[in-house]
């Protein structure tokens, strides 16, 4: 008998739920708690992210229409007709008569 009895000390006992529940709940509410602020958060980052993206994508387009322009400007200046009128209007530059032209030859 006295060895039932130091069986029985020694073996522990189960835990109810009764024991359990005001354990357990208090950490329950704390990861869900928890993880309702992770939630927010990541929202939030989220949504911050977006609006850089946002503002991002329309520089983007900002620079894309004004390398476009850039573009336009750069072949004007660069065509004949546009080069031939500067050298004209400002330089009073002219194209030379037939009479005015020597072939210099090696």
């Amino acid at each position: 008998m006295n060895r039932r009895m130091t069986l029985s000390k020694l073996t522990p006992k189960p835990l109810t739920l009764g024991k359990l529940l005001p354990l357990v709940l208090p950490l329950l509410w704390l990861a869900v708690l928890g993880s309702a602020v992770q939630v927010i958060y990541a929202r939030h980052k989220a949504r911050e992210e977006f609006v850089r993206l946002e503002k991002l994508n329309s520089q983007r387009d900002s620079l894309e229409m004004e390398w476009g322009r850039l573009q336009l400007e750069q072949s004007y200046w660069s065509s004949n007709a546009f080069v031939e009128r500067v050298a004209n209007a400002k330089l009073q530059m002219s194209l030379p008569q037939t009479r005015d032209v020597r072939i210099v030859r090696p």
